[in-house]
């Protein structure tokens, strides 16, 4: 007989942790670009695109099919890379954090470890994401991430990446700790009141619903928190404001709470569910258990068992 063990909390764990989360949240995030493409387009031209339903008719009226897919690599790559930045980060932070501040609540762990890890995965992101807009809202600038990257160096230098880093920072930061928590939370709140079983003792199909429904209600409310900030993103990299300030001032306080709102629900909560899914389902497959819970201590890192044959 011959033991072949995955340790928690190791290099190839985060590893792992880190390709799970670049496969499931580029793949889930590659699958709505058409609504993205909307989303980004009522939030520059509210006027034109008012609706989702004349949305999606005006785009496929003036551009084809394909228009409901501009974009599609800033989406793939771009979220991939800070996917996998911050599911990774996440999970290095947590236990991170959840060691040196033992005396602290475990929702300020929480907190703490999302923000960090979403600090630099926008990092990673923003100069995607920069393209990306410009391409969804203005055919003529680019096709794609190919000849989208040299031409906007070319006409803003490494600056131009990077305008939105700070929005971009106000927005992710808060749905994520918001998301995150959210999670967290609610996978507790389900195994302690609901299922009334552990983890441990719970099927891997049972721990992957549950991995489902805190994941549908951690994406709605953290788009609910994001939603000003993501309409002051787009507003900036559109240049239809070149602060903050201005940004805010032209679309109005009420709107930046509503606009593309319900949009941004139909995008989010799926694709946050499926994340975790595909992330948990990835962790499963290898033998880990699914995501929820907090060790504090290193003398608690679990060995997984994977037993072999000889």
């Amino acid at each position: 007989m011959k033991t072949k063990k995955v340790e928690e909390f190791t290099a190839k764990y985060y590893g792992l942790c880190t390709a799970g989360g670049m496969l499931s949240a580029g793949t889930t995030h590659l699958a709505i670009t058409p609504l993205d493409v909307l989303k980004v387009n009522m939030q520059v031209n509210p006027i034109k695109y008012s609706g989702i339903l004349s949305g999606f008719s005006t785009l496929w009226r003036e551009g084809g099919p394909s228009a409901l897919w501009r974009g599609w690599s800033g989406k793939f790559f771009g979220y991939g890379v800070q996917g996998g930045c911050k599911f990774g980060l996440y999970e290095y932070f947590k236990k991170l954090y959840g060691d040196a501040l033992v005396d602290q609540n475990k929702g300020v762990i929480f907190f703490l470890s999302s923000a960090s890890a979403q600090i630099f995965a926008d990092v990673a992101l923003c100069p995607f994401e920069a393209v990306k807009v410009r391409v969804q809202t203005n055919p003529s600038f680019a096709k794609g991430l190919t000849d989208g990257f040299p031409k906007l160096y070319a006409k803003e230098g490494l600056s131009g990446f990077y305008k939105g880093l700070f929005p971009l920072w106000g927005r992710n930061l808060p749905f994520s700790m918001i998301m995150f928590s959210t999670f967290e939370h609610s996978v507790d709140l389900m195994y302690r009141n609901v299922i009334k079983r552990r983890k441990e003792d719970c099927s891997k199909s049972e721990q992957l619903a549950v991995t489902c429904l805190a994941g549908y209600a951690a994406g709605a409310v953290g788009t609910v928190i994001s939603n000003p900030a993501d309409n002051i993103v787009a507003s900036l990299y559109n240049k239809k404001a070149d602060t903050v300030r201005q940004a805010v001032k032209n679309i109005g306080l009420v709107n930046l709470f509503t606009r593309s709102l319900p949009v941004r629900i139909t995008i989010v909560g799926p694709v946050v569910t499926l994340q975790w899914f595909f992330y948990d389902t990835i962790k499963v497959l290898s033998g880990l258990p699914t995501s929820g819970g907090l060790r504090r201590h290193q003398e608690d890192t679990c060995l997984i068992g994977c037993e072999a044959t000889a």
